[in-house]
């Protein structure tokens, strides 16, 4: 299995004996050793892959990386954060995945309302099995425990990626923009009920603070 590990907080330094890596396209910034590197087309594996593809028009370019020796990997200067799966799925927003683990499976999975007000499609990408995963984020992560008697409000420009049993309701609320006087649509809200750990990055994509 290859090694990971953080350089500082923006770079990841892969250590491969002959294993295989998806990264981000792009995103190999060095690497020591013999490398190949093979170009695919993201948004998950298989037919339904295809069929996400299709419906939502994304293309997540992915690369296929395999070789004997370190490869580097950073993404605009992102914060990198080290996901270890242990059989368990993890849900992430596919810009925010940088690096796994050739052995992991990844997919996609219909996340409803939350993907089309973002205009990222109706898609999160999943990430499974055994293995570790390189997520990025805007700022240094945290990360929020939800259980069933604390669930998490998370504005959906600020979430990055879950893990565990979790459920996610989208609902509309009043979030810190409108309550200043900046929001001009409706809010909503992701509200996650469960058990499970879910990524937040301390900065709002392009959403405005999850607007409709």
């Amino acid at each position: 299995m290859a090694q990971f590990r953080l350089q500082g907080s923006k770079v990841l330094a892969v250590a491969m004996t002959g294993e295989t890596v998806k990264a981000k396209n792009g995103a190999m910034v060095a690497y020591e050793g013999e490398m190949t590197f093979k170009k695919k087309s993201g948004g998950g594996e298989g037919l339904r892959g295809m069929v996400t593809r299709r419906l939502t028009g994304e293309q997540m370019a992915v690369m296929e990386v395999k070789g004997h020796g370190t490869c580097y990997f950073a993404d605009r200067a992102s914060e990198i954060n080290l996901v270890s799966l242990h059989g368990e799925k993890l849900y992430v927003e596919a810009e925010n995945l940088l690096c796994a683990d050739g052995a992991l499976r990844t997919g996609t999975t219909f996340t409803g309302l939350r993907g089309s007000a973002q205009g990222n499609g109706l898609f999160t990408t999943t990430v499974e099995g055994t293995g570790q995963a390189a997520i990025l984020s805007d700022g240094t992560a945290i990360v929020l425990r939800v259980t069933p008697q604390t669930p998490l409000q998370v504005d959906p420009g600020a979430y990055i990626a879950h893990t565990g049993n979790l459920q996610q309701h989208f609902q509309s609320g009043v979030n810190f923009r409108a309550l200043i006087g900046e929001s001009g649509g409706e809010s909503f809200q992701i509200r996650f009920e469960g058990d499970g750990l879910v990524y937040v990055q301390p900065s709002e994509r392009n959403t405005v603070g999850g607007e409709l």
